[in-house]
């Protein structure tokens, strides 16, 4: 390892030591699961966003003894235990920033609707706590930049406690085709508190399972395409990929300039609604206008086309579609679509590509001095130079693929932005609201993830869900729990056109109340398994029968 690499480790490991976050040597320990030991979240930590908010308001509980809560929480279950590493840093300041708030709300003077909540944020998001923000990767060790991204202002005006930074897939998993979801440099590998031996999907995959496993009251999350959806509908937590614009770029590691979106992640929907209006900065209350009966005469869009394969996976969302039936919904079957762009996957790619180099030049400009990797071309040489530590798992193709690229003046790239971005909004969810006259569409979220596996990278199973035509379009796009296949969560989605969000919220609102899924904790809560064969029929099931079944014939 170069000196260089020896200097970046020390100056991380002062911003990853704090609050006795340190990173985590886990190469001779294991992922070994105590199973005498329950790891269930229990009394405060085991609640919602708006009930905390709630018991805050009323006086029941300080902003101070909630953090602290969740900071022994993050020790015991994300630094101890099942070890998650879901958590990459925390905030040295959280527990004075609780201390203020709770002062400020003995003199009369609460911030707003998230006073004295405990939020984390995904680390490719700035604040200007003294934490850097790295993406996960060394390059940005040492990227502590003092200042806050727009929605993290919007958040501490309205009172949360920045407690600290999620784990994410370095580079918002825009760095190798073989790359593994939930993996970074500074942070290792994310593990979904479900089963801990499967994937957490990415980008926002600390986001996901630091929600699932209670270890702050709400998190950040980022997208370009799938990054807020995939780890919600895995890990069984309601994620909100707003219409992009709607909350500010500004300040944020990109990738892209026309699909980048930050997005609340909660337990509920009514909590990520509490979350979106300060993180947009518009003054609109996303909660105010939710209700039960919001599906009542709504004509929804079953996107059969986008079910996938997985028996069970259909099977759920057949009994979600009755849930909206129940609900006063009008279902209408939608069996094919077509987005007629001749190579959309490789155009889709090249725009990110071009859109990749562009933006993170001028982000890399921007940051400190302390920062020595100033362009893409740079952090390409510095990860080579530290081949140890950045590239042991898998390459940085995809870097060196946006680096060839040219500008974005380029017909090639202006060609295929416009191209894909019709196909998937005017041509695409428009053109299915409007031609079956629905105000929504509904899919399953996502596929069922397969395991952590080092060797191979990230391998998935036939893909569930139309997130892509959201992701591309820029539209709004909510993920809902809608119960469990083989004790691994399964969400259900809600798609809308742009601008759409109070809608979409409200419509995933009338879902939930009506589906109770998040009450019955015994199908949404993590169970810490070790792997799927601690369910009891899978884990029966693998055993041999044979002579047992002779043997009772004799």
């Amino acid at each position: 390892m170069t000196r260089r690499v020896t200097t970046l480790l020390s100056a991380t490991a002062v911003s990853l030591f704090v609050l006795g976050c340190a990173p985590q040597n886990t190469a001779d320990k294991g992922f070994v699961v105590d199973a005498a030991q329950d790891y269930t979240a229990s009394d405060l930590v085991s609640q919602t966003l708006p009930e905390l908010a709630a018991q805050l308001q009323s006086g029941d509980i300080t902003v101070e003894q909630l953090t602290r809560a969740y900071l022994a929480r993050i020790d015991a279950v994300d630094k101890s235990g099942p070890r998650l590493q879901a958590v990459l840093s925390l905030n040295p300041n959280a527990l004075s920033d609780a201390r203020a708030l709770d002062a400020k709300r003995e003199a009369g003077e609460p911030l707003g609707a998230l006073h004295g909540l405990p939020i984390l944020l995904k680390d490719n998001i700035e604040s200007k706590d003294p934490v850097a923000t790295t993406a996960g990767a060394l390059a940005l060790a040492d990227n502590i930049t003092g200042r806050d991204a727009p929605l993290v202002a919007g958040l501490r005006e309205a009172g949360a406690v920045i407690i600290g930074k999620a784990n994410l897939s370095q580079w918002a998993n825009f760095r190798s085709r073989n790359s593994m979801s939930g993996w970074s440099a500074l942070g290792g590998q994310v593990r979904n508190p479900h089963s801990l031996d499967r994937n957490p999907c990415g980008s926002s995959s600390g986001s996901g399972a630091g929600v699932a496993s209670s270890l702050a009251a709400g998190a950040v999350g980022t997208e370009t395409n799938g990054s807020i959806i995939c780890p919600s509908t895995i890990n069984g937590v309601v994620g909100f990929k707003p219409t992009v614009g709607l909350v500010s770029q500004q300040y944020i590691v990109p990738i892209s300039s026309s699909q980048d979106t930050a997005g609340p992640m909660t337990k509920t929907v009514r909590g990520a609604a509490m979350m979106l209006g300060p993180m947009a900065g518009n003054d609109v209350d996303y909660s105010a206008g939710l209700s039960a009966d919001a599906l009542r005469g709504q004509r929804i869009g079953v996107m059969r086309f986008a079910q996938g394969s997985h028996s069970g996976i259909q099977a759920q969302f057949d009994e979600s579609l009755k849930v909206l039936t129940t609900a006063g919904a009008e279902l209408i079957e939608i069996d094919a679509f077509d987005l007629g762009v001749e190579g959309y996957g490789g155009k889709s790619f090249s725009v990110l590509q071009y859109e990749f180099k562009a933006t993170l030049n001028d982000y890399l400009a921007s940051t400190p001095d302390t920062v020595e990797t100033r362009t893409l071309s740079e952090l390409i040489r510095f990860n080579t130079a530290n081949t140890d530590v950045e590239l042991p798992l898998f390459d940085q193709s995809i870097l060196e693929l946006s680096e060839a690229r040219g500008p974005l003046s380029e017909q090639a790239y202006i060609d295929a932005a416009s191209e894909i971005k019709l196909a998937t909004g005017k041509n695409g969810i428009d053109r299915l609201l409007s031609e079956h006259n629905v105000v929504a569409l509904v899919a399953p979220s996502g596929p069922l993830p397969g395991r952590i596996d080092p060797v191979n990278g990230d391998v998935w199973p036939d893909w569930a869900g139309a997130g892509y035509l959201a992701a591309v379009a820029g539209y709004p796009h909510l993920s809902v729990p809608m119960g469990t296949v083989r004790g691994m969560p399964i969400g259900l989605s809600f798609i809308g056109t742009a601008g759409d969000d109070g809608n979409i919220l409200g419509y995933g609102y009338a879902f939930e109340q009506q589906s109770k899924t998040r009450e019955n904790m015994s199908r949404a809560a993590p169970q810490y398994r070790q792997s799927a064969e601690d369910v009891d029929v899978i884990g029966t099931a693998m055993r041999p029968h044979a002579l047992e079944t002779a043997a009772r014939k004799d």
